[in-house]
């Protein structure tokens, strides 16, 4: 006669013990990971002899480190740290300083909650100006994409406070000589019937810059919203919210930039 087995839940067979995760990492990600560059560039920079570690020059391809080895470029502690890539669609009445002794409200409040890490604009947008802004600790990119040699495009639609001229349409297509030097937008193109909202990509980063090339032409800009930067839209992000890049987005914005 065959033993009945016991009812009731079976116990759980024993895990057996795993080893602890590795807390090293490839020298080529620790390096990616400080914001350097990318790491194809990385081995570049390993195989020149331009990284020491622990004050020792590393040339070894795959060499891993541990996070509290002292690595260095260039005479240049690295620190490293999860890189972050945040997209804002920034309201009105925000600043992008990330400090106001006046208290007015800073743009870096709507995105405290975004990650750990500690995250900087890339660029700015005055008070009044609407649109996309990007955050990161990637300062090798942040400054790729802020240097004007890189002509990083960038799209606005300006609402204007009266219909444009074509005459001044056609000026400030060909540009104009304002007080901190000559400024063309790349590409301009009236998008209503009105004829007072344009859409107009320009890659200088000068201080109000839109704003003052129609005023120096007779107009106010009323509303003037950043709706492209660089690779990167507005799409299926509403106003005052913000998203983390994908993974091919952040590939595309360094290509763009590079």
């Amino acid at each position: 006669m065959q033993k009945k087995r016991p009812s009731g839940p079976r116990k759980p067979p024993k895990k057996k013990d795993q080893p602890p995760p590795s807390t090293e990492i490839r020298l080529n990600k620790y390096i990616s990971n400080a914001g350097v560059c990318s790491r194809r560039e990385a081995d570049e920079l390993i195989k020149e002899g331009k990284i020491k570690v622990n004050g020792k020059v590393i040339v070894e391809m795959g060499y891993k480190v541990q996070k509290t080895d002292k690595v260095t470029y260039l005479g240049k502690v690295l620190k490293t740290e999860k890189l972050q890539y945040v997209l804002l669609n920034k309201p009105k009445n925000f600043i992008t300083t990330l400090k106001d002794e006046k208290g007015r409200k800073a743009v870096i409040s709507l995105v405290k909650n975004a990650c750990e890490e500690r995250i900087y604009p890339v660029g700015r947008l005055d008070r009044d100006t609407t649109g996309l802004l990007l955050f990161t600790n990637d300062g090798e990119l942040a400054k790729k994409l802020t240097h004007p040699s890189f002509k990083v495009k960038k799209i606005y639609q300006a609402t204007l406070n009266k219909p444009i001229t074509k005459q001044d349409f056609d000026d400030i297509l060909k540009g104009l000589e304002l007080e901190d030097g000559f400024i063309a937008p790349d590409e301009m193109a009236i998008i209503t019937d009105d004829q007072t909202s344009l859409g107009i990509e320009i890659h200088s980063g000068r201080n109000r810059i839109i704003r003052r090339i129609f005023e120096h032409k007779g107009y106010t800009v009323e509303k003037l919203d950043r709706v492209m930067f660089g690779s990167l839209t507005k799409k299926n992000l509403p106003r005052g919210k913000y998203r983390h890049l994908t993974e091919k987005e952040i590939i595309r914005l360094k290509n763009f930039s590079s």
